[in-house]
Formats: structure tokens, C-alpha cells, sequence
């Protein structure tokens, strides 16, 4: 069957993402291979000391990437999509949107940039015995108990970003495992929140006479595979605005951004893991067994299917890459050299692979907001050279490159050194990889060990949340680490790097400046 009959059948599947910098629609066959995508970009807003997003951004947002979506399939192969055969919604973990009765939006959403709820996660964590993070939506709703919130009384339902828009077009408050894992612990032998964590919770806030116990207001967690609900005809308009998309169409589980990461690496096997890249940073391992201790730097989450993942989570990554990316085109323009935007990555990328391993006496923090796993509320990016320093464009660069990927290595040395965790297989995606072979080798450097970047890699969570849509109307009875093996990454290797032995010794060189210039970061966030 060709696309289009594959489009007019009603047999493509429909996988979007909301990102931090971009809303992205990816429209896949019954192969798993794209066909055709849409993206609207976006920026979160700095409002009242909350990192946010409105509702009108959301939707609006959701509309316009859905309709670049049908301008591509209408000038591809000449057709409009009416059926399709799932849908899946992922986006941002973590974060809080907290809804009463009547369906109303009781406070602004919380994103999971926000780092205002250090009270509250180190208080649970300590309740607990687990590593409760900032960013994880218990820790926005204890908070907001905490602070005296008089919103907290009238909650009926609160939720993550992908759950709240799967909520709206189908009436389902369901999320997907692994989105669920950024809300609350889950327990990975019932595949469902920890009851003994919900008792615990509800016991540490039972004074406060709140008419809900945490479990009525959480959403219901389902498996990667099982269904979810289907689209109505208020939620087709809403997505739809020219209005042919028909009601009825199956949808899978929503899940987070981690999730579709390892879809779209084959990273859901035990001993697997994956690196994205982006705005963010984040690894995660699936796990062969639980972690010993507590770790502030560590989160445990889970698969789509529910296997514990560690995760170490950097809110910062390529944010201040980007702006010195900016200076060095001002400077070509300002010299009157026209400069293709790809080109000047590329070249600056290629060039720090000549830097000295360990960077050649340069330092510095990329943070542009806080940093939980360096204990950071608050980020300042910070340049710093020694006087003896050899200050190169090549070490330069090198030193950014570094710097994206500096705070998680610091995670990543606990969960491999401290708790003797084990990964076969470290796959990486995101824009940090985009240029051949440069991120790939600096990142190797950092984990220590070889890293792959698939072909597919490029495609992101949008097309991940496709395949997992495709895995709910697949006819084969298997699993889904059975599902990407045979049928999504079949035959596919990717490419894989290995640092030398001189480069990883140069990044851990590297990682002891760092380490020693910590409060440099800290008197920054102070004074300026």
C-alpha cells in the first residue's frame, strides 16, 4: 500500500510532543517509518516567580503543529488525514497542573524548570527514604500545602502537561507509567503508584483536613500496549481546526518526554540507556537492581512498561552553547561574511575535537536556571580562564561542549562508581549530537565508555510517541522490547564511538577544575 492509500485508510499513526522549545507532530506508517511532521515553536514565560505556559499557548501551540502537519501530508501526497489509527500525546515531565471540580485550572502550570520547591522535595525525600526532586509534580502539590496555598482545598484532579491534553480530547484521566513515575514513586512489582508512599503522604498531611486522599486526585497509570480511551468529537475539533479529523480514534497511554527518549533509542531493555540532549540534559539506565542508597542526584522512574530506570536529570544544556553560537554569527555578519546557521555549528562543533583533552586551563557553568543535582536554586553562566591558560577558539568551544555535559557527569559518576550500575548500551539523541561524531565523543569521554547515535535518533520523542501509538494497534502479541527489535529497529546498528583512554583521562582532569570552582558559580548567583 502507498502513503497516501496508507493516509486515506485511516492507518497512519500520529505521535506530538511538547517540548520545552518546540511542539512537534510526526505522522508514521504502519512500518513505524515517518511520513510526514508539522512544529510550532515555543518559549516558556517567566511569570510571578513561575516558570509557565498558558492554556492559550498550549492550544494554540497543539493547533499549529497539527496544521504544518496536514500543509506537509497535503503537499506530499496530495490528501487530508480524516481517520487515523492511534494517536499518542507526549510531553515535559514533571511539573503541576491542579484542577477543581469544575474542570478549572486552579494557579498557572508549573513547568519542571521551576526549582521553588526545595522545602517540600527534601522533606518527602527525607519522609520517604526515596529521592524526591524538585521538579516532580508531589513536590509542586507539598509545596503549595506548605506555603498555604488556599488552592489546594479544591483540587479534584491534578496532573503533567501530556495528561492534561490527552485528558481534553479524550475525557480520560490516565497517564502512561513513565509520565506517572515523574509524578509519584511507582512501585515496579504492581506497576502502579506505591501504596505504602500514598499512606505515608496522606498521613504527613492528615491535619490538614483536606477533602481528597492523594490517590482520588492522581491520574489512573496504564501500561505501555493497553488503550486509553478515544478521540471525541470535542477533542477532534480541538486538535483539528479544519475540522475533518473524524472522532473515535483510538489513543495510547500519554507519557514524558523520558519515555519516548528510550522509544527512539531501543533504550527500554534492562542494561540499556540513553543521553537527550537538548535545551535539558538527561541520562537514563534501566536498572538490574535498585539502588542501595539515596541519591538527591539520582531519580528512579520507569519504562513505558514499568521497569525502574535511574535517571540523573540537568535542567541545563545547550542554552549557552547557543548564545556564543549568536556572538560568532553577529561577528560574521558585523565583518560582512554570510554564514548558513548549520554550517557555523558545524564548523565550531568540528573545531573543539582539536581543544586539549582536558580543555587547556578554561572552566565554566552553563547555568542559565538552577541546578539541583550541584545544589543550585538559581543559574549564572559563568566563563572563567587561568592566567597561563590556552585560550583557543578550539578550547574555547571544547569548553562549552564540556560544560553541557559537565553536571551530568557528576550524577552519572554516583550511579556508575557509588552504586556499580551497569549499562551494555548508551544511545544518544538530541541537537548536542547533530554534528558527526563531535557530541558523541565528548560525551564518551565523560560516561567512559562507547556511545551510538541511531539514524532514527534525529527524529526524537515526537516520532517515539508515534511508535508507541503504532505498538497499541500492533496484531503481534509481544513485548515492546520485542516490538522495537523486530519490527521498528530492525537491522539498524547506528554508529558508534569510543573516546580514547587520553580523552577520557582529560575529561575526568577537567571534571576536578570543575568541581574545585563550584563556589565561583555559587558567588555569581549571589552578587550578580
Amino acid at each position: 500500500m502507498g502513503i497516501k492509500e496508507t493516509i486515506e485508510a485511516g492507518k497512519a499513526v500520529l505521535g506530538i510532543e511538547f517540548g520545552s522549545t518546540r511542539i512537534k507532530a510526526v505522522l508514521v506508517d504502519e512500518a513505524g517509518k515517518p511520513i510526514a511532521q508539522g512544529n510550532h515553536d515555543w518559549e516558556n514565560q517567566y511569570e510571578n516567580g513561575v516558570w509557565t505556559y498558558s492554556l492559550d499557548m498550549i492550544w494554540t501551540g497543539l493547533q499549529d503543529a497539527y496544521s504544518e502537519l496536514l500543509k506537509d501530508v497535503r503537499s506530499k501526497y496530495d490528501t487530508v488525514i480524516r481517520r487515523l489509527g492511534a494517536i499518542g500525546f507526549s510531553a515535559m515531565m514533571h511539573g503541576y497542573m491542579a484542577f477543581d471540580k469544575n474542570d478549572t485550572l486552579l494557579v498557572p502550570f508549573r513547568t519542571w524548570r521551576n526549582t521553588i520547591t526545595e522545602e517540600a522535595a527534601g522533606k518527602l525525600t527525607e519522609l520517604l527514604g526515596f529521592n524526591i526532586p524538585q521538579r516532580w509534580s508531589i513536590s509542586h502539590l507539598y509545596q503549595a500545602i506548605l506555603n498555604g496555598e488556599e488552592h489546594v482545598k479544591d483540587i479534584t484532579f491534578f496532573t503533567t502537561l501530556a495528561g492534561y491534553i490527552h485528558w481534553q480530547l479524550t475525557g480520560e484521566k490516565v497517564l502512561g507509567i513513565g509520565d506517572a513515575s515523574g509524578m509519584f514513586p511507582i512501585d515496579s512489582t504492581t506497576r502502579d503508584y506505591n501504596k505504602g508512599y500514598i499512606e505515608e503522604f496522606d498521613q504527613l498531611i492528615a491535619d490538614k483536613g483536606f477533602g481528597w486522599k492523594l490517590k482520588d486526585i492522581l491520574p489512573k497509570v496504564l501500561l505501555a500496549g493497553e488503550k486509553a480511551g478515544t478521540l471525541t468529537a470535542e477533542g477532534a475539533a480541538k486538535l483539528d481546526v479544519s475540522g475533518n479529523l473524524e472522532a473515535g480514534i483510538l489513543l495510547c497511554p500519554p507519557e514524558g518526554d523520558a519515555g519516548t527518549g528510550m522509544v527512539a533509542t531501543n533504550s527500554v531493555a534492562v542494561r540499556t540507556g540513553n543521553v537527550s540532549a537538548g535545551t535539558s540534559i538527561f541520562a537514563m539506565v534501566v536498572m538490574e537492581h535498585a539502588l542501595k542508597e539515596v541519591h538527591e542526584e539520582i531519580d528512579v522512574v520507569t519504562t513505558p512498561v514499568g521497569d525502574d530506570v535511574a535517571m540523573v536529570h540537568c535542567n541545563n544544556c545547550t542554552s549557552d552553547i547557543n548564545a556564543w553560537v549568536n556572538i560568532f554569527r553577529e561577528y560574521s555578519e558585523l565583518m560582512g561574511i554570510e554564514t548558513d546557521t548549520n554550517t557555523l555549528y558545524t564548523k565550531l562543533f568540528e573545531i573543539a575535537l582539536k581543544g586539549a583533552p582536558d580543555c587547556g586551563g578554561l572552566a565554566g557553568f552553563n547555568y542559565f536556571s538552577g541546578e539541583p543535582v550541584t545544589g543550585f536554586d538559581e543559574g549564572r553562566p559563568v566563563f572563567m580562564r587561568k592566567v597561563d591558560a590556552d585560550f583557543s577558539l578550539a578550547n574555547f568551544m571544547r569548553l562549552h561542549l564540556f560544560s553541557a555535559v559537565s553536571t551530568l557527569k557528576y550524577g552519572l559518576d554516583i550511579l556508575f562508581n557509588e552504586e556499580d550500575i551497569k549499562v551494555d548500551k548508551l544511545y544518544g539523541h538530541g541537537g548536542y549530537f547533530k554534528t558527526r561524531e563531535v557530541g558523541q565523543r565528548i560525551m564518551s569521554a565523560a560516561t567512559g565508555g562507547p556511545v551510538t547515535v541511531m539514524e532514527t535518533a534525529g527524529e526524537g520523542g515526537a516520532w517515539g510517541m508515534a511508535v508507541l501509538a503504532l505498538y497499541l494497534v500492533s496484531p503481534e502479541n509481544v513485548t515492546l522490547s520485542e516490538f522495537l527489535n523486530d519490527k521498528i529497529f530492525a537491522g539498524e546498528e547506528g554508529t558508534t564511538i569510543t573516546a580514547s583512554e587520553e580523552e577520557i583521562k582529560g575529561f575526568d582532569e577537567f571534571m576536578k577544575t570543575f568541581k574545585d570552582v563550584i563556589p565561583v558559580e555559587r558567588c555569581a548567583v549571589e552578587v550578580l
